[in-house]
């Protein structure tokens, strides 16, 4: 090789030299690319206008494990539980609409809702609390139902969403003293919280400046397949309860705690919903399948599990904790398909269940059952827990 084809490489390896060199210098430069940003805990949007122009939000909480729940401030409504399967697929499971409107069009089933000031039923829609009676509306047949014509469940409450540990929504809302015919001012907090366990917690307080009656409680309709993906009879339930409360046919306890020993009523081991949903059963018959209160076998306040429910294809299963003596189970009998839900899904009989976890129906009339009064200076405390997981 001669001298001159020596220089010539010398300068070519020189010159791809300094370009390896700039090019590092220009990446070493450039800034490193940014890390995608992690959901936030708690988000507001506009979920709806009432008539009156007020506004309703829908607070969308998200926890470590990517379960998601949305509850709007109108009548604190859950429209949304968002939980993952065996496989990790996720699904929304628990029924109700895709706007304000539709839920207050609806005004009847509850989708979801804060059920107060007493949730279910008052025989005859009225009560005698230190020797007064009180009537109430009349708002199914001769009964009163759920708080009455404007319940707790079409209120807008004040919200204030809390995302500095687990995420939090807390609900205030003051019922004036004679709303709905209920007596004492009654001021009221809910407090939901999605725990980094799969939990959603719900925390009822209340105080009152008269004696009165409270029974509070929340009443989603579940579907572990799915909203509206079919029937939920299939779904295995367990119930910790030797006993519920017999109805007459107005669906009003009688004031007798039937045993559920050999009884349709018997969920004391795993069981299908619809196992003998059918049955020639005369408490059946009157609620045109389960619409009973359960009461508990934990009476003593604390915090105890009540219900599993478990859909098999899917593997997800449902826990409910309370500190409350009763839970009423709602089969979803009512449901009749003319109602339209998320993603246009027809609402058909048996396509949710309810676990509304309370005191008693009619408490204030049957002085047997655990009191429902609350005093000034007293303080109404409950706790309810669904938590969720799969296998």
């Amino acid at each position: 090789m001669c001298d001159t084809d020596k220089r010539e490489i010398s300068r070519r390896v020189m010159r791809s030299a300094v370009a390896i060199v700039t090019m590092g210098a220009l990446f070493s430069c450039s800034k490193p690319p940014e890390a995608p940003k992690a959901p936030e805990k708690i988000t507001r949007t506009l979920f709806g206008r009432m008539e009156d122009g007020s506004q309703a939000d829908l607070y969308t909480m998200r926890n470590a494990r990517n379960m998601e729940v949305s509850i709007t401030n109108y009548g604190g409504i859950v429209t949304a539980l968002k939980t993952p399967d065996k496989t990790g697929g996720m699904a929304d499971v628990v029924l109700g609409f895709d706007n304000l409107s539709d839920y207050v069009r609806d005004g009847k089933t509850y989708f979801g809702a804060i059920i107060g000031r007493y949730g279910n039923r008052i025989g005859k829609a009225k009560f005698t609390l230190n020797g007064k009676s009180y009537n109430l509306a009349n708002n199914n047949g001769q009964n009163h139902l759920h708080g009455g014509k404007k319940g707790f469940d079409k209120v807008l409450w004040t919200a204030k969403p809390d995302a500095t540990a687990e995420p939090s929504l807390e609900l205030q809302y003051i019922s004036k003293d004679g709303e709905e015919g209920y007596p004492g001012e009654l001021k009221v907090t809910v407090k939901y919280t999605l725990t980094d366990n799969n939990e959603l917690r719900i925390e009822y307080s209340a105080t009152t400046n008269k004696d009165t009656i409270v029974n509070l409680t929340n009443h989603s309709y579940f579907n572990l397949a799915g909203a509206g993906s079919g029937d939920i009879l299939d779904h295995e339930l367990v119930v910790n309860a030797r006993k519920f409360t017999a109805v007459d046919d107005q669906l009003i306890p009688t004031g007798k705690l039937e045993d559920v020993a050999d009884t349709p009523f018997d969920f004391g081991s795993p069981r299908a919903i619809g196992a003998h949903i059918g049955d020639d059963n005369t408490q059946l018959r009157y609620g045109l399948g389960y619409d009973h209160n359960f009461v508990l076998d934990n009476q003593d306040g604390k915090l105890a599990l009540a219900v599993t429910v478990r859909e098999l294809k899917s593997g997800r299963v449902m826990e409910v904790l309370t500190t409350e003596p009763g839970v009423q189970f709602y089969s979803g009998n009512f449901l009749d398909g003319s109602l339209l839900g998320k993603g246009g899904h027809a609402y058909r009989k048996r396509y949710g269940f309810c676990l509304e976890t309370q005191h008693y129906p009619d408490s204030p009339n049957k002085p047997d059952f655990p009191s429902v009064v609350l005093k000034p200076g007293g303080q109404y405390s409950t706790t309810t827990v669904y938590r969720f997981s799969a296998k």
